[in-house]
């Protein structure tokens, strides 16, 4: 079993005064050094923490993504959050817009996939570190950000030799249940707008949603749990710098798990960092986690993403659109 840990030191996301940001676009994503080289000092450290590691251990960074604007997040916004929470949020939509089942992104949301591909761009010619792997919720707001980010049309600015690929992931999803925008349409409609090979649902992946249910919302400890699988996945890879595009819950869970401290994430926006360490016991398991409540923010702004780092005796790093480090240690 793993035991995931934040550690900081390299993003502005990891300071102990950071709680949030309305900026979803941080220069350089929150990393702290600002020098010309900087991403590339990065990689350095990165690459001697990984050939310093005990053995088992690994460093990874996650660049996580928070998905732009969906109508759901407009209609809270038109109606306030008491009569969105009392009527609205049951509903499939009003006379102007639908949000359910499955919220798509407003066309604010698709500008702010747009400006985080420019962001990329921008932190490319920069030297930052493309990421090797790519993995997505299967809710449409996160896949529509997630092309209008990275896929679409071929960005050889970004990918010079191939065009990237994404890995479908039912645990990367929203907070499920009760409220229709968070149900998920069946593998056969989603595979028509997202096929293959640049989109990979994960195997057994079923054609109906299995979590969804009108009466009963899903607790900030499932959604924990959930995050911790999907580190789970990422650890069993030999990539290093991995991006998953989600929502703002499944993202609170993550940090949760690292015991990261809470930091808030807008919609739209790039990523921003903080470090974790993961402890894998062949016999026992004891946790440290550090279980939090947080209350639900504004949607406005652009996409959110942090940068993780992973470190341990499985040590990796991952990176959000937001930032930090993940120590995975194996324990014999």
């Amino acid at each position: 079993m793993s035991n995931y840990t934040a550690v900081v030191g390299f993003f502005l996301q990891s300071d102990p005064v950071a709680n949030g940001s309305p900026v979803a676009l941080l220069p350089r994503f929150g990393l702290e050094d600002h020098s010309e080289d900087c991403w590339k000092q990065f990689r350095f450290k990165i690459d001697n923490l990984n050939s310093l590691a005990p053995l088992g251990t690994k460093y990874k960074v996650l660049f996580l993504g928070r998905h732009g604007e969906g109508y759901h997040n407009a209609g809270l916004k038109k109606y306030g959050h008491e009569e969105w929470m009392r009527f609205y949020s049951l509903t499939d939509g009003d006379d102007e817009m639908t949000w359910a089942p499955d919220a798509q992104l407003t066309p604010l949301g698709h500008s702010q996939a747009a400006a985080a591909r420019e962001a990329w761009r921008t932190e490319s010619s920069r030297g930052i570190m493309i990421p090797q792997k790519f993995y997505v919720s299967p809710l449409r707001r996160a896949l529509e950000t997630w092309s209008g980010t990275f896929g679409g049309t071929r960005d050889y600015s970004l990918f010079p030799e191939e065009g990237p690929t994404v890995t479908i992931l039912e645990n990367c999803r929203e907070t499920y249940g009760i409220y229709p925008c968070d149900m998920r349409l069946p593998l056969s409609v989603l595979q028509e707008t997202y096929p293959p090979p640049t989109y990979q649902f994960e195997v057994n992946f079923t054609e109906h949603d299995p979590l969804w249910t009108r009466d009963e919302r899903e607790t900030d400890e499932h959604v924990q749990e959930r995050a911790k699988r999907v580190l789970n996945v990422i650890f069993k890879e030999p990539e290093i710098y991995i991006s998953i595009t989600a929502h703002g819950w499944f993202i609170r869970g993550l940090l949760a798990e690292t015991r990261h401290q809470p930091y808030r994430i807008p919609t739209g926006g790039t990523p921003s960092n903080f470090m974790i360490k993961s402890k894998l016991t062949a016999v026992t398991y004891r946790s440290s986690t550090r279980r939090y409540q947080a209350s639900r923010y504004s949607t406005g702004g652009l996409i959110a993403k942090h940068n993780i780092a992973l470190i341990g005796t499985n040590k990796r790093i991952i990176h959000f659109y937001s930032c930090f480090y993940v120590n995975q240690i194996i324990d014999k």
